[in-house]
């Protein structure tokens, strides 16, 4: 299936959800290749470690040195040369004739039926290639140490110069979502600051005449606007910059008007609500109008109605900007899933990340879950041990899509396959974590 900023998709039958991914992330790579559309979504800058966090690295970050700088001990105990090691139970006696800690190198040469007292990252002194931890001593004394030659091999417990990283060698490759462990590296290396990517711009906005905002009084039939929070929290955690819109009406031209004004300034915009097939759903019109839309309903629960498209560049806009559409549907929850599902992935392809899809893992299920084979359906769940020890999730109560507490309580989604049928309790399912410890 062909989707292209130039081939508008308007589907009535339902995609599966990986025709979805795949429509999605094709149509991004060709705005990516279109330099003229997405304008400077690929501009670099530069920024210190303390603010990189969840950014693009736009460049392979080279090491400036070797890691480890020497060869160094990988354990408290005693350097010697190896060459006196054999297969033998034989013992083997060397005196001790100095000590070695981590910074504070041995100066001065070891002789054959010599060692050393050694600590760990310790470097290795001269004459020295192996280290024979200290609990593998026999007779250990203030001037000699024993052991069977036989423990170990020459080269053993010992840390080569470069062994982790070369001097001019990738240390972090470019695309990498950073993570505190790579800022902790880049720290390790001695660099202060990191290239990346620039933050797209994405903005949001809820469509609904029974949308209140947090500082209104509720009437009758009407309810607090929950999705552009929720939104807010999920693009905080992509570290992007947001561009709150508010709530729009109901009404063809305040969201045309509404569409337009984020084509100005975002290279993203993402609607809630107005994207079903009710008399008072306006977003596929007006994209039809404004852009090329990929308008479908996916065979998914829930999020089945959505909309995927381009918003064309404004008249005399310069340079042309082509702003990337997505219309999630109006249940707090399936805004949640669907952005999970489908948006997270496209805005970190977007934005020039290697790795956009979230690992899968699997546990065992500990109820029985009715499911009709023929769509994806995501479940909210919570991702633990059952007493054996081994992984398991249990749901979190009913599963309807405006049920926001059922995703407040989950940590994880069950995601239960197309084809997939009733699930057993003890069966195993994929489960998709929310968020890495990392």
């Amino acid at each position: 299936m062909k989707c292209s900023p130039n081939s508008p998709i308007l589907l009535t039958s339902s995609l599966h959800v990986d025709e979805a991914r795949k429509a999605i992330s094709q149509l991004v790579k060709e705005l990516i290749e279109e330099s003229q559309a997405i304008g400077d979504v690929t501009h670099i800058e530069t920024v210190s470690l303390d603010q990189a966090i969840n950014r693009i690295l736009a460049e392979d970050l080279l090491s400036p040195i070797d890691v480890p700088a020497a060869d160094n001990s990988a354990m408290d105990g005693y350097a010697f040369n190896g060459e006196c090691l054999g297969a033998s139970d034989a013992t083997i006696s060397l005196k001790i004739v100095g000590t070695a800690y981590a910074g504070k190198p041995y100066v001065g040469k070891i002789n054959p039926g010599e060692c050393l007292k050694i600590m760990t990252g310790a470097v290795m002194p001269i004459g020295c290639d192996t280290v024979i931890p200290q609990e593998f001593t026999s007779t250990q004394t203030e001037t000699q140490i024993e052991f069977q030659e036989n423990q170990l091999k020459p080269g053993e417990n010992r840390r080569l110069r470069g062994e982790d990283l070369q001097q001019g060698k990738p240390a972090i490759s470019s695309g990498r979502l950073l993570r505190p462990s790579d800022l902790g590296l880049a720290a390790s290396l001695g660099i202060a600051t990191l290239k990346v990517k620039r933050k797209i711009k994405v903005a949001i906005l809820s469509s609904g005449n029974e949308l209140r905002s947090l500082d209104q009084t509720l009437s009758a039939g009407s309810i607090y606007d929950s999705n552009r929070y929720s939104l807010t929290g999920l693009l905080n955690r992509l570290n992007l910059d947001i561009i709150d819109c508010g709530i729009v009406r109901d009404d063809p031209a305040s969201l045309k008007q509404a569409f337009l004004d984020a084509a100005t300034k975002a290279d993203v915009l993402i609607s809630s609500g107005g994207v079903s097939v009710g008399e008072a759903d306006f977003t596929k019109q007006i994209m039809q109008e404004l852009g090329d839309v990929g308008f479908w309903k996916i065979a998914m629960r829930p999020g089945r109605p959505m909309a995927f498209g381009i918003l064309k560049p404004v008249a005399g806009e310069s340079p042309a900007r082509k702003t990337l559409f997505f219309g999630l549907p109006g249940n707090p929850v399936a805004v949640m899933v669907t952005f999970y599902q489908f948006v997270r992935s496209a805005l970190l392809q977007l934005n020039g990340a290697n790795q956009t899809e979230p690992p899968i893992t699997q546990a065992i299920c500990e109820a029985p879950i009715r499911k009709k084979p023929g769509r994806t359906e995501f479940q909210r769940a919570i991702f633990g041990r059952n007493a054996d020890g081994r992984p398991s999730v249990k749901l979190t109560g009913s599963q309807g899509a405006g049920i926001l507490r059922s995703m407040s309580e989950a940590n994880c989604f069950v995601i239960l396959g197309h084809d997939q049928g009733n699930i057993s309790a003890g069966d195993w399912v994929d489960v998709a974590l929310f968020d890495g410890l990392l």
